[in-house]
């Protein structure tokens, strides 16, 4: 193994990086491994919008993330204040707490429409970050219309970080929460019958160990799940894992980082639960209907595209899109490119349509 250097530099919108302790980080040269001889991999071409946006997204969110970035990351990537967000789109916010089994406190916020009284729809969401950083108004943004527009009541997780905090404890804490949303229906205002639970990228696949562990647990009854280009499989084998090596947004190495850190050594063993990694499920029959998304440049294109597969061949309902030419999380990062805004339409109208009367 060796080692390839590249220069932070930051981009034309590093507001990110602007903040405490993330400043010396710019312009250092930051090691990385890469195999011994590397070869040209041929891939898809990134959408030509998206790849201008490419440079810009690189100022705060590198293509590679080592374990010695994770604590500037966890400044980077954590949310900026959302207040006046909530107000403008008329939404109410209280925190609570739940509990994990092993008696830790989990902070919830329970976010509703201000002037929709009843139990509404309810969905529990499990935000992104590699399962390293990022807290749980990370990339909110972009399912707060699911409150504002179609009446739901969005649960979203502080669930416990790794390496700190290895598996089960965030799977354990997000599992809780869901618990609580149907134990707790009447005084978070949902409705039992119409549970969702959903997360994007480490969150998608948090979501997807939510329903198999609801599956199998008789836990709540899930309405759906809404699985944004997740992370799935720790195993790392897939071509598209491969095709996206120090280029875009989360590359093989970042992969192997946060997998690292949820599973110690057992990651690419027999001794990885399903619920960490669900691309391991045996049986996806008797799941709730899925939403899956996910780039076709990305290196999570192959294990969306085959857990989709998997539920279709166990008699399941999924709906899948593959965008072309899309990085990883385009639609967070670059919310504003046509593919951005066709992602979000898309998950916006699938989601409107399953918690529907």
């Amino acid at each position: 193994m060796t080692t390839a250097t590249w220069r932070w530099q930051a981009g034309h919108s590093a507001d990110l990086l602007r903040r405490p302790n993330c400043d010396s980080l710019i312009g250092q040269d930051v090691e990385r491994p890469v195999t011994a001889e590397v070869q040209p991999v041929a891939r898809p071409p990134f959408d030509a919008e998206l790849r201008a946006g490419l440079a810009v997204v690189g100022g705060m969110f590198p293509p590679t993330i080592t374990p010695d970035l994770i604590d500037f990351m966890r400044v980077s990537y954590a949310a900026p204040p959302i207040e006046d967000l909530l107000v403008a789109k008329g939404i109410v916010c209280t925190d609570d707490v739940v509990v994990a089994p092993d008696g830790h406190e989990v902070a919830v916020s329970v976010l509703r429409p201000k002037d929709a009284p009843g139990e509404r729809p309810g969905v529990v969401y499990a935000h992104s970050g590699g399962l390293m950083f990022g807290d749980r108004f990370s990339g909110i943004d972009l399912v707060l219309d699911w409150v504002s527009d179609f009446g739901a009541v969005l649960v979203t997780v502080e669930y416990r970080l790794a390496p700190e905090h290895p598996h089960p404890y965030p799977f354990d804490d997000m599992y809780a929460a869901l618990e609580a949303a149907a134990s707790r229906a009447g005084d978070w205002g949902l409705r039992r019958d119409r549970l969702v639970v959903a997360g994007a990228s480490a969150g998608g696949g948090l979501a997807a160990g939510l329903a198999l562990a609801a599956r199998d647990r008789d836990g709540p009854v899930l309405r759906g799940q809404v699985l944004d280009y997740p992370m799935l499989d720790d195993r790392g084998t897939t071509a598209s894992t491969h095709q996206f090596d120090g280029i875009g947004v989360w590359d093989r190495v970042s992969n192997e980082t946060g997998w690292t850190a949820l599973l110690g050594d057992a990651r690419g063993t027999e001794a990885v639960s399903e619920y960490a990694a669900p691309a391991r499920a045996r049986d996806l029959s008797g799941l709730p209907p899925a939403f899956i998304d996910v780039g076709a440049a990305e290196i999570f294109r192959d294990e969306a595209i085959a857990y989709a597969d998997g539920i279709w061949r166990a008699g399941g309902d999924a709906e899948l899109h593959v965008w072309s030419g899309a990085f990883h999380a385009c639609d967070i990062f670059a919310a504003h490119t046509s593919v951005g805004r066709a992602m979000i339409r898309a998950r916006n109208d699938w989601v409107e349509r399953i918690i529907a009367d």
